[in-house]
């Protein structure tokens, strides 16, 4: 027979645990609602119910940490989700199954990055890894709001301190304060909307919580070298030391690609009948293949290279290490930027410099963003003030043909003096 009691706290202290066996003692409130009085001493509530013919049994928690009054609201609450027709039972279990955060991270990571370039790819990994998971990782995907994305790309702004060299040797380290990123909150933004819009592919949530994101205002970092500057770099690269690295840096101001392009370039891709430079997609960043013309004097870089790359490494700038390429060119490039007086430049700004000057020699945008290699019309548009120099021209050139000319002679009457004499 069952054993029936009001429950309470003197019922649960009272009760003797029965060697090599448990059992229940069901409340006379709450139908199926019961103490379970384990060999071991343990006492736990649990509730029992059939769904669908099943018989189940359902745990709500430990005693004393769960008090008899508290035990029994809940099981009122299953009781009535239970006369609804539900099992909540599997609610928890199907809730434990649930995908959380770090499963979206994972599957994130192993489906949708080997789509895009290694670099960008790897940045993904590290901003996902260390910043998102460690903070929303154990949370359910259909747990985070919009209100959580927002605090979450705020803290991304904020910055955090970081590690920085007071000096050359290594062991001299002192941290910086805050540096705010808030270039690099933008970029969470997106790779968050990104992967929270396959979630809704995955049917893991309904909506998208980081779509709309507050965007924090990016300022686009122009800096063109001067033809005096570019006058005095290209001195101290002929006279560097290595000359494989200046040949990188050359390349990159003669023809506007990302060092990371020169770095990898391969003899292959260069038809220097045709004068003609093809990219594949494995090394551009839109991920197609990108053919551009190249000048003589690239003809001629790619030239000396092959007289001074022993004969079948295919890099045109081959690494120390065997069947490698270039690796970097940090510590050159720093040498050079001190020799030359520019200690303000970046490598990715003889990019920006390239289309400066074919704009100020009469390019398009359309022919910059080919050359260039850009995706989206977007991109080039930063070029497009400084178009306004050869238009200004033109302007003045005008301004100059409709200008009065001075008046020679003046009425004598109105103005008081003389007509001129003539010679």
């Amino acid at each position: 027979m069952v054993k029936r009691l009001k429950l309470n706290e003197k019922t649960l202290r009272e009760a003797e645990p029965k060697p090599g066996v448990s059992y229940q003692i069901f409340d006379t409130d709450v139908i199926g609602f019961a103490a379970r009085v384990q060999a071991s001493g343990a006492r736990t509530f649990t509730i029992d119910y059939r769904h669908a013919g099943r018989q189940r049994r359902m745990t709500i928690g430990r005693w004393p940490e769960w008090s008899v009054t508290a035990a029994r609201e809940r099981a009122k609450e299953l009781r009535r989700a239970i006369d609804e027709g539900q099992d909540p039972l599997a609610a928890r279990d199907e809730w434990r199954g649930a995908p959380r955060v770090t499963d979206m991270i994972d599957r994130y990571i192993a489906e949708h990055l080997p789509k895009l370039a290694k670099t960008n790819a790897g940045d993904q990994v590290s901003m996902l890894k260390k910043m998102v998971e460690p903070a929303w990782g154990n949370r359910l995907v259909t747990e985070i709001t919009k209100s959580d994305v927002a605090k979450f790309l705020d803290f991304v702004a904020e910055g955090r301190p970081r590690p920085c060299k007071a000096k050359p040797n290594n062991r001299a380290r002192k941290l910086q304060g805050h540096k705010p990123t808030p270039i690099r909150a933008n970029r969470m933004g997106e790779v968050l909307r990104k992967m929270f819009t396959l979630a809704m592919e995955w049917e893991w949530r309904t909506d998208n919580p980081a779509q709309g994101f507050h965007r924090r205002i990016e300022h686009a970092r122009e800096r063109f070298l001067s033809p005096e500057e570019l006058t005095r770099l290209a001195a101290v690269l002929d006279a560097a030391e290595d000359q494989r690295a200046a040949g990188i840096i050359r390349m990159c101001m003669l023809t506007g690609a990302r060092v990371g392009e020169v770095r990898t370039a391969r003899f292959e891709q260069f038809n220097l009948d045709y004068a003609i430079w093809s990219k594949p997609a494995s090394t551009t960043k839109q991920r197609k293949i990108h053919r551009v013309p190249i000048s003589q004097d690239v003809a001629a870089i790619v030239r000396l290279r092959e007289q001074a790359v022993p004969s079948g490494n295919p890099w045109l700038f081959p690494g120390d290490t065997f069947g490698q390429p270039v690796r970097e060119i940090r510590r050159f490039w720093a040498k050079a930027q001190k020799d030359a007086g520019l200690a303000d430049v970046r490598i990715h700004d003889l990019r920006h410099t390239f289309a400066s000057l074919l704009v100020s020699g009469g390019a398009s945008l359309e022919m910059i963003g080919k050359l260039l290699g850009h995706s989206q019309m977007q991109t080039t548009q930063r070029y497009a003030h400084l178009m306004d120099s050869p238009l200004r021209a033109g302007v003045d050139t005008v301004a100059s043909l409709l200008r009065p000319r001075p008046r020679l002679v003046h009425d004598a009457a109105q103005d008081g003096a003389d007509l001129p004499k003539s010679a």
